[in-house]
């Protein structure tokens, strides 16, 4: 190819969250940066702090925290491989269950879904010696998960030294790299037990920002607690909840089905009242003297509050308050007999987007609940130890999502996300989307979904989808039931091993293996989903195999927005071939560099491309 010649070349990872991030800080202090580099010490002053040298300042700290820096900052060199044989309506569906580590995958996902997630609900590990810890490797993560995908489950005993250390360094770089997903209104549930509900809030202050936590609710799992092995019987867990920034919302669902309650109205719209007189153990007048005072009723009189036992009374709130909700007018007036009784008014309108919900979630559902439903599903107890409750999961789904949100599951499990998104959706008429992530963990071999025939989770939470989907689908034909498989596997680009080696042999192999730049074993149709994941197109967009010029290419999304051309036959891509594609406008054009008919075709192809205003990248 001749030197001038600058063709851009698909380089296999993920993108550079950090790199993205120093770009963003350039454009604002560009000052504070020296060769590339960032001086911190200029940046903190021109926000108005200065290093004092004080080492007692607040810091949450551990063994390995630097390190998780790094590791959710370094990109991944995998990609994700398409499965239609285990999907459901692979080419339609808008859903995706994503096989492989977590951390790798949220890397991947970046450049696609940055900023696009809604809600995100997670039930990590609970540290409790005997689930799975994901020990994340910085030199080579995805060999690491080649090895532990070939494993049985791990422990994280408490004899290790670093119980909790080594759960932070697992979930820290997670937790950032789920931040860039959610949007600017997402918000994320966390499941969460004793253990580790400490440290968890801490590390969501420093990821999330200590203002964005909403709150803690308390869910009552089981009743009664088994039997305690010391003190007291635990029948909670907290699920945490974090929003990405001020401009969530919550959708209050359950106000919104009883608007049978706002049965009043005026030119606002649907109001319900609430008395103003305060009921209950401390309503009377000496509970609180100073909240009781006259009001004014519509025929002139003064009314005052009186108590449940008809005494002297107060009212709910103070006079400051009262006044406002005069000035409001927000006091509905309603006349027993002779005696005129004062109502605060609530607007349905301004019930749907304020929270709403109980914080102890005592009746919702328990884990038993959970487990019925999935031995219902599968004819067979114990197929998956302790899944969350379908009606749990709804709740938050509910609350925080609507219309076509997409909803992310990135320690999946039993998969019930998925199956709350689509049971809502057949409900409500919603089209919101599920991202379901999970490692293939292997299942025990004394384990009941083990004897079942499900050989790690994966299997578990796939069959469950399957079979849910299909009860919804004969509730409402409308609803997208389907689900694309996408499992987590090395790149399809062929890298250059630069590990020292001794012998000749071996070195002539690898000079081999790089004459070619798409791996043997790789399909197409593997290359075209590492095209899109690498460009940041969602990989629910349609892909279409077409024929130009006597060529096979593949057309991204409804518009052509990207061709992607692997096909060499024939003698290779010709500068006609290009020329063909130029013709549709795509908005970019990527081929196989070994594709080409020879190097003068790769540099016409170059320069017809360039005069026709259409990018072209390489393979």
């Amino acid at each position: 190819m001749a030197d001038d010649i600058q063709i851009q070349k698909m380089d296999g990872k993920s993108l550079d969250v950090t790199g993205v991030n120093k770009e963003k800080l350039k454009t604002v202090f560009p000052e504070c940066f020296t060769e590339g580099n960032l001086d911190i010490d200029k940046l903190l002053s021109l926000c108005g702090e200065y290093i004092d040298n004080d080492f007692e300042k607040y810091k949450f700290e551990w063994k390995g925290k630097s390190e998780c820096y790094r590791i959710a900052g370094k990109r991944s060199t995998g990609t994700l491989r398409p499965c239609p044989e285990e999907s459901v309506d692979f080419e339609n569906t808008n859903n995706l269950y994503i096989e492989g580590d977590n951390l790798e995958v949220l890397k991947l996902l970046q450049t696609a879904y940055y900023r696009k997630v809604k809600m995100i609900y997670i039930d990590p590990p609970y540290n409790t010696g005997n689930d799975f810890v994901y020990e994340d490797d910085f030199k080579d993560p995805m060999a690491k998960y080649k090895e532990i995908t070939s494993q049985t489950t791990k422990s994280n005993p408490e004899t290790m030294g670093r119980y909790h250390t080594n759960w932070l360094n697992m979930m820290y770089p997670r937790l950032r790299l789920a931040s860039n997903l959610l949007r600017d209104d997402g918000v994320i549930f966390i499941s969460i037990d004793e253990r580790e509900i400490d440290n968890l809030k801490k590390v969501c202050n420093e990821v999330f920002g200590e203002e964005n936590f909403i709150g803690s609710f308390v869910w009552r799992k089981k009743d009664g607690g088994g039997q305690a092995k010391e003190y007291f019987a635990i029948e909670h867990e907290y699920i945490v909840v974090y929003r990405k920034t001020e401009q969530l919302y919550w959708i209050d669902k359950t106000e919104e089905r009883n608007i049978s309650q706002y049965n009043k109205k005026d030119e606002r719209g649907n109001f319900k009242v609430t008395k103003l007189a305060k009921w209950g153990n401390t309503a009377r007048r000496e509970d609180r003297p100073s909240m009781y005072f006259p009001l004014i009723a519509p025929d002139g009189k003064e009314a005052y509050p009186i108590a449940p036992d008809g005494n002297d009374g107060r009212w709910r709130v103070g006079k400051e308050r009262m006044n406002e909700l005069k000035s409001l007018d927000l006091i509905y007036w309603d006349k027993k007999g002779d005696r005129w009784i004062p109502y605060e008014k609530e607007y349905f309108d301004n019930q749907v987007k304020v929270i709403k919900k109980r914080s102890i979630l005592y009746d919702v559902a328990n884990t038993g609940d959970g487990s019925n439903v999935l031995t219902e599903m599968f004819g067979r107890k114990d197929v998956f130890e302790n899944p969350k409750p379908l009606e749990v999961i709804r709740e938050f789904v509910e609350s925080s999502s609507e219309n076509d949100d997409i909803v992310l599951d990135f320690f999946s499990g039993s998969a019930t996300t998925a199956h709350a998104v689509m049971q809502l959706n057949a409900e409500d008429g919603g089209k919101r989307q599920f991202i379901m992530v999970q490692l293939p963990e292997v299942t025990d071999e004394k384990s009941e979904a083990f004897k079942a025939g499900y050989k790690n989770i994966c299997e578990i939470g796939k069959e469950r989808i399957r079979r849910a989907g299909s009860k919804i689908k004969e509730q409402n034909a409308d609803v997208d039931v389907g689900f694309k498989v996408l499992k987590l596997d090395t790149s399809n680009l062929v890298k250059w091993d630069d590990t020292p080696v001794s012998e000749t042999e071996v070195l002539r192999e690898r000079f081999d293996s790089v004459v070619k730049t798409l791996k043997f074993d790789r399909s197409e149709l593997d290359v075209v989903y590492e095209v899109m994941l690498k460009l940041g197109i969602p990989v629910t967009y349609k892909v279409n195999l077409t024929d130009i010029n006597g060529r096979k290419v593949y057309s991204i999304g409804e518009d052509g927005l990207i061709l992607v051309c692997l096909d060499g036959s024939n003698g290779g891509i010709t500068p006609e071939d290009i020329s063909a594609m130029c013709d549709l406008t795509p908005a970019k054009i990527v081929a196989a560099e070994e594709a080409f008919k020879d190097d003068v075709a790769l540099s016409n192809a170059y320069y017809i491309s360039k005069d026709k205003g259409v990018e072209i990248e390489l393979l």
